[in-house]
Formats: structure tokens, C-alpha cells, sequence
């Protein structure tokens, strides 16, 4: 075992997995399968053996550890149930690879041969599908297409070249419906062969991923097409998303991969940044463009980079209701609607019953209310002046000037200089210019309820 994964089991409190279902002289052959189920962001471990590059840090997640074989970069995967902790008051039974879903990061170099063991401890047959990667037919990962299931308790080889470098995930191409909806999924990332190409100072990697838990359940619905009510980022909710911490005047560069339904436009606050790599590859420097939103597709990967601005910067889906937790999609519209009356009656019955919504849902974001077991708030989070009424798929970019090289660890919330708050004005305000209505004339359309000489409509 080398000192990368020395330091790897030390620092992460990883265990070992047995190899199941394949010979003894077989499991002795298999790289240790090292399995992490804390939801908590992992620090980036520099290799000690083969080709050297600038590891990736992924949020709330982990790099899958490997051993050199001959030349030959080895990992081991295993396909299992998991619990995962969406975010504080909440987890879900998931499935995933190494305890934890997403899977583990997979970290390797152009040029490498890399040889993937893969067992399944699932319940029924699997297969992993290596998304964007160049490799033979045979290694591709489809079952029935382009090799045989991996049955339950069996240990398939992958084995391939990485031919490019870029941004890559990998998934099951068996029952992928149920599967991915069970959080079958992680990122492969193939770092270029000269570390010196496309570095940067910080380097994160995310998913985005999407779950449909009813409160008081642990399982998702794996038949759900697009009402999801859980938006993940590496399958947490927001507050339970880790920050992404830089250095004010880092170059930055952050990495998504959208494994969900929908597509999401993902927009950062604060610094322009620019698209860099999509699924083909790197965007040549003279091709890259501007933006402050990003949308990311279905299948899709989008790598961006920005120079660190100092203060705290909202990251999250543009998508309105991806920005909310556990929400219902038949819930009624109460705006402009006096309830009391009917409230008073409704607490003679249900002493706890609160209105909600009639003078729209920010309430949400202060009131701590009952809820179902084993489910998240609506919105949820609190910044330094109070609610942030946000979940689900939202985060914080934290940049400070005192952040040391190799640090990620949450600096608090941004003490900002002398007068850069938006503040209350308390002052007298002169009347607000309108635009006045244009009078009716013989062009107005005129409207009117059919009345007792209307055909058919009587009563409505």
C-alpha cells in the first residue's frame, strides 16, 4: 500500500472492504476498496506515486484512492446501499459506490492506463458507464451492448488509456432509471500531463443531482420524471453544502457535471468568470467566452474560472424553485388572501396551525415550525442579518484576503469594510414617478360574464 493511501486512510477514517464472489489468489490481486461515508469535504491529496498533477477538491465528497500495478493505476469500486446525510436533520437510504453517493472522485493523468475493479454489493445487476471518456467499445460500460451485467456479489475489470485530459463523470448504464435516481454517480477527472497546463490555485468539483423523498421516508422514487422536491449539490442541501473557500486573487476554477432530469443555469454573484471546458474538452483561451450564468444540461460537464473578488458570493441554480427544500407542488397560492377567519376555526381543531403564504413565502425562511421526520425546511439558513431563504441547490463562494494556500476550511461569514452595506433609508421620499393608464376607447376590448341570455353557461 502506498503513502498516498497511507495518508488517505489516516486523514479520512477509511476502513477496508473484502472483495466478495471472486477467488482467494483473485482478492488478493484487488487493490484495498476504501470506503468513506462522512459527508464532509475531504482535503486534496497530492500524489506520491505516478504522474504528477494538481489534485481537485470536491465538495462534501472525497478522491478514491489507488495503487501503482506494473505501470498500472488501480482503483476499486464498490456499488452498495449507502445513507447519506442531505443536509443536518435529514438522510436518505441511497445507493452509491464506497459509502458515500455521489462516488468518490476518480483522479488520473493523460496517458495513464488506468484498471478499474468494480464489485457489486447492489441488490440486482450494474454496470459503469465511463461518461466522455475515449476509450474501446468493450470498456464502455453498457450492459448488453458492450459487456455482460456485473451480477450481484461480482468483480468486473475495466482497463484503459486516458486519452485527453478534462472533466468526465461515470454512472451505471443498467436499470439507469432506478439507479441514478438512487445516486449512482461521481466525477472522473483527467488532469493534463504537464501540471503547469490549465493550472489554477483552487480547483473544485461538484454534481448536481436530484432526489424525490416524501417527508418522514429515508428511500427516494425512482419512477419521478421531473417534481423532484430535493435539489442537491453532491446530493446536499443547502445549508449542509460545504462553502467553496479561496484567497482574495486566486485564479479559481469550478467543475459541474448535471446527472439530474433538467438542465440548471448556474449563476455566481460577485466575479464575471469565464466557460473553459465543456464535455469535449478545453475551450482554447481565444475561444472562451464571458458569463455570469452557466447553464449546465443534461449529461453535460461545464468547468469555469474566475479570479477571486473578496467577500461572500451566492453560487446556485437560477432555476427559482432549485433554491428550495422539500417543497410541494400543489400547494395553493394564498397571496392576497385574508385567512384569519378561517385560521381561527382551523386551531379549534389543530392548535398548531400557523397561515402561511398570504403575503407570499419569505415567512418560510424566519419561522421555525414543526415538521415531518426525516425532511428539511422549505428554506433554510441564516447569515449575518438573518434568514437567507435558501435551500437546495445553493451555496457560498468565500473569499478572503488571509486564506492560506492548501486551507479550505469555513472562514465565517465576510466582515465587510465601512460603508460597502446596503443600508435603510430613513429620509423623506418624494413621490414616485408612474406612467399614467391610457383612457378606454371604442378599440378597448370589453369583457363580461355570460349572463342568464348566454347559450349554455347558466350558473357559472
Amino acid at each position: 500500500m502506498n503513502n498516498n493511501r497511507r495518508s488517505f486512510m489516516r486523514t479520512a477514517g477509511a476502513t477496508v472492504l473484502g472483495a466478495a464472489a471472486v477467488s482467494r489468489v483473485a482478492a488478493a490481486s484487488l487493490p484495498e476498496a476504501v470506503i468513506q461515508t462522512s459527508p464532509q469535504m475531504q482535503p486534496p491529496v497530492a500524489p506520491t506515486t505516478g504522474r504528477p498533477y494538481n489534485p481537485v477538491v470536491t465538495l462534501n465528497g472525497w478522491s478514491l484512492p489507488w495503487r501503482m500495478n506494473d505501470g498500472v493505476k488501480e482503483f476499486h469500486i464498490v456499488a452498495e446501499p449507502v445513507v447519506r446525510e442531505i443536509a443536518p436533520g435529514m438522510k436518505a437510504n441511497l445507493w452509491g459506490y464506497n459509502g458515500s453517493s455521489p462516488g468518490p472522485t476518480i483522479e488520473a493523468v493523460e496517458g495513464d492506463r488506468v484498471r478499474l475493479f468494480v464489485t457489486n454489493k447492489l441488490p440486482e445487476e450494474t454496470s459503469i458507464h465511463w461518461h466522455g471518456i475515449l476509450l474501446p467499445s468493450g470498456m464502455d460500460g453498457v450492459t448488453g451492448l458492450s459487456q455482460p451485467p456485473i451480477k450481484p456479489g461480482k468483480t468486473f475489470v475495466y482497463e484503459f488509456v486516458l486519452q485527453r485530459s478534462g472533466t468526465f463523470m461515470y454512472h451505471p448504464h443498467a436499470d439507469e432509471m432506478t439507479q441514478m435516481a438512487m445516486g449512482m454517480m461521481g466525477m472522473f477527472i483527467v488532469h493534463p500531463k504537464d501540471p503547469r497546463q490549465y493550472k489554477v490555485d483552487r480547483d473544485f468539483v461538484f454534481l448536481l443531482n436530484a432526489y424525490d423523498i416524501d417527508p418522514g421516508s429515508f428511500t427516494p422514487k425512482v419512477n419521478t420524471m421531473l417534481d423532484f422536491n430535493l435539489w442537491t449539490i453532491n446530493s446536499r442541501a443547502f445549508p449542509g453544502v460545504d462553502p467553496l473557500v479561496a484567497r482574495t486573487g486566486d485564479r479559481v476554477r469550478i467543475r459541474i457535471g448535471n446527472l439530474t432530469m433538467t438542465n440548471h443555469p448556474i449563476h455566481m454573484h460577485g466575479p464575471h468568470f469565464e466557460v473553459v471546458g465543456t464535455d469535449g474538452g478545453w475551450v482554447p483561451k481565444g475561444a472562451r467566452w464571458p458569463e455570469v450564468t452557466t447553464d449546465v444540461a443534461v449529461g453535460q460537464m461545464r468547468a469555469i474560472e474566475f479570479d477571486a473578488l473578496a467577500g461572500d458570493w451566492a453560487l446556485h441554480c437560477h432555476k427559482s424553485h432549485h433554491t428550495m427544500n422539500a417543497m410541494g407542488h400543489q400547494v395553493p397560492t394564498f397571496i392576497g388572501v385574508d385567512q384569519r377567519g378561517i385560521a381561527d376555526k382551523v386551531r379549534a381543531l389543530i392548535p398548531d396551525y400557523m397561515v402561511m403564504g398570504e403575503k407570499g413565502m419569505a415567512e418560510m425562511g424566519e419561522m421555525e415550525m414543526p415538521i415531518p421526520d426525516n425532511t428539511l425546511p422549505m428554506m433554510t439558513g441564516t447569515g449575518p442579518f438573518g434568514a437567507i431563504g435558501m435551500g437546495g441547490m445553493f451555496t457560498v463562494v468565500k473569499v478572503r484576503d488571509d486564506v492560506q494556500p492548501g486551507v479550505y476550511k469555513d472562514p465565517g461569514w465576510y466582515k465587510h469594510p465601512a460603508q460597502t452595506v446596503a443600508y435603510e433609508y430613513t429620509g423623506e421620499l418624494a413621490a414616485p414617478a408612474r406612467v399614467s393608464a391610457p383612457k378606454a376607447d371604442s378599440q378597448t376590448l370589453q369583457v363580461r360574464k355570460p349572463g342568464a341570455t348566454s347559450s349554455g353557461h347558466e350558473g357559472h
